[in-house]
């Protein structure tokens, strides 16, 4: 359909008129803004009626519009095809939603990418809805560094009423007593939790209260994440996965209450988890679930690479059995280089060179 518009309305304008991205003067825009009613001029388009006319004049102005403001090509045409109606915008409404953008910090890249992510941000009203939803955040957050980043991870949160959707949640929890920070660090990080009714939310955080998490800790919002993402039957099916491994629903609790994510990942990887730790490096199901952390490992690039060398270190009379087991694991990997690798290249040349060999092969 876009091709079609291109086909039609592609009586292009010197391209000198505009310089690409923000960094003209505004001023400029909306000079161009005003004219744009005099693009389609040539004989044919004498002989149309008026209103095909001026929807070609519209059609033609918004994407020059779009193309001198740093869109490519395949961008308009994507995100028209979101939003069709795109094409019968005046671009005198959406300069100053672009400006206003601009004006709090967004590169030309930043904006682009926020459009095309959620084209119907520009079918807003820029007085009523953006700004009102901006200046929420930004009250909650407390700087607009963090509201644009907030925008960033979540350009949708623009298409909110914060005060209706958000409001009461964030109030929920601060009556529990849920320190400010937390909210707004939780708000930045993952502001998709807040997006639920206030019955169910209230639920979801008596389960987690009930589980013995404290308001005043992080921990306790992680929690309500990871609850909020399960339905009652996925908690079950994640039970029975820890079932299988000899585990008690006490023990599947406990895995939750030391990481509240660990529930988040699929059977299938707990499974695979528990298969290695279990059957290869010869640890008991129990203490995988009071270390849950392991689950959160990539089983490619952290847990098999790894646990190869462990299982050389510990052939080899270096390492004690399951010493050490967790800090093998989870240490970031400069650490894990300098306390696993280096102190044992004489007994075992090409230790570093067979790890990283391990390490290309899971991207393969």
């Amino acid at each position: 359909m876009y091709n079609l518009f291109r086909r039609i309305i592609l009586l292009r304008s010197p391209s000198s008129v505009f310089s690409h991205g923000f960094s003209e003067c505004p001023l400029k825009s909306l000079r161009y803004l005003s004219t744009s009613s005099e693009i389609v001029s040539s004989p044919k388009s004498a002989s149309l009626p008026s209103n095909v006319v001026q929807l070609m004049n519209n059609r033609k102005a918004i994407i020059a519009f779009f193309e001198n403001h740093g869109f490519s090509e395949s961008q308009i045409s994507d995100f028209v095809k979101k939003v069709p109606l795109m094409l019968s915008e005046n671009p005198e409404t959406l300069f100053p939603i672009l400006l206003f953008f601009q004006s709090k910090g967004l590169s030309s890249s930043a904006i682009t990418k926020l459009v095309c992510s959620v084209p119907q941000v520009l079918k807003r009203s820029l007085n009523q809805e953006i700004i009102p939803v901006f200046d929420y955040i930004q009250a909650v957050l407390g700087t607009v560094e963090k509201t644009v980043t907030t925008i960033k991870r979540f350009p949708r949160i623009l298409g909110w009423n914060l005060r209706i959707s958000v409001g009461p949640n964030i109030e929920i929890l601060k009556q529990l007593g849920v320190p400010d920070s937390n909210i707004s660090t939780y708000l930045q990080r993952q502001p998709k939790m807040f997006f639920t009714s206030s019955i169910q939310f209230k639920e979801i955080i008596e389960r987690v209260m009930e589980m013995g998490f404290s308001p005043q800790r992080l921990q306790f919002l992680v929690a309500v994440f990871a609850l909020r993402s399960l339905t009652k039957s996925s908690w079950d099916k994640k039970l029975e996965v820890y079932r299988k491994w000899g585990l008690s629903e006490e023990d599947f609790r406990i895995a939750f209450r030391r990481n509240p994510m660990c529930i988040t990942f699929s059977e299938d990887k707990t499974n695979s988890v528990m298969d290695f730790f279990v059957n290869k490096i010869g640890c008991q199901s129990s203490f995988v679930a009071r270390k849950p952390v392991l689950i959160s490992l990539s089983l490619k690039k952290r847990i098999f690479p790894r646990g190869y060398v462990y299982q050389v270190l510990l052939s080899k009379g270096l390492i004690k059995k399951h010493k050490k087991i967790i800090l093998l694991f989870e240490s970031p990997e400069k650490r894990f280089i300098e306390k696993f690798i280096n102190p044992h290249k004489e007994q075992i040349p090409g230790l570093l060179e067979l790890y990283e060999q391990k390490l290309m092969d899971s991207r393969k």
